[in-house]
């Protein structure tokens, strides 16, 4: 194999500078959809466990619909398909006038894709909270939103954090498919750079040690977060 090795290429101008704003994009928007995601996916979660059957069944109905879509053809939805659905103004405001409209169709897909799985785990840890609990709750009197929201609630986000330090982790990888609508994320820029150098292996290795070293550092920061939370003695018991 006669391949020419350059990995001084990196360090130079530009290919540096796109290193460095795909890993802004990458982490801009893998933060954006994180918020959107947790904020959601906690609210359909919630709704998922509630007594009210109309409420249960919309957040299920949501759950199984953008669980069970592959996340790249839920962008082209978002990105291609949803401004041709809508009145012609709104339509050329979203493909138009809309500012970064790639960067924000991204965050909004990954973070309504990613939504779907927090809340899956919301609801499984509310579920695992002991029967009991929820009786005592009752019997002193509170309503069903103070027991989310002084019982459940607090233990259940305890218990799902490592489940939530996976599904973190996950966004970040899958934020390169954001490539396919045109924000130049990290893995878009090393294309870039292999397409102008040649020098593909030297790209997309320094994109896969780049992405290593993010998601490491997510991983020990939530591993902190776990062991602050963790409820020595605490048995899930279903409810």
């Amino acid at each position: 194999m006669n391949y020419n090795w350059n990995w001084g290429v990196l360090v130079q101008e530009p290919y540096l500078g796109w290193l460095i704003s795909g890993v802004g994009w990458t982490l801009s928007v893998s933060v954006a959809a994180w918020v959107i995601a947790f904020s959601l996916g906690s609210v359909v979660g919630v709704a998922r466990t509630l007594p009210n059957r109309v409420l249960r069944g919309a957040a299920t109905t949501y759950v199984e619909i953008f669980r069970n879509i592959p996340l790249l053809v839920q962008l082209f939805l978002w990105y291609f398909v949803l401004p041709e659905l809508l009145p012609q103004d709104w339509g050329r405001w979203l493909k138009r006038e809309l500012p970064l409209p790639e960067y924000t169709t991204a965050v909004v897909g990954l973070g309504f894709y990613t939504a779907s799985r927090v809340a899956e785990q919301v609801r499984s840890g509310i579920e695992s909270i002991p029967r009991g609990q929820v009786l005592a709750g009752y019997a002193s009197g509170l309503t069903t939103a103070q027991l989310y929201r002084y019982v459940l609630l607090p233990v259940a986000y305890r218990l799902i954090v490592p489940p939530l330090t996976s599904e973190f982790l996950t966004i970040f990888k899958n934020s390169s498919l954001a490539l396919t609508i045109g924000v130049l994320e990290l893995t878009a820029q090393s294309r870039q750079i292999t397409e102008y150098t040649f020098q593909g292996f030297e790209a997309f290795t320094a994109a896969t040690v780049i992405y290593v070293v993010i998601t490491l550092t997510v991983a020990l920061g939530m591993s902190r977060i776990e062991r602050r939370a963790h409820m020595p003695g605490f048995i899930a018991g279903g409810r």
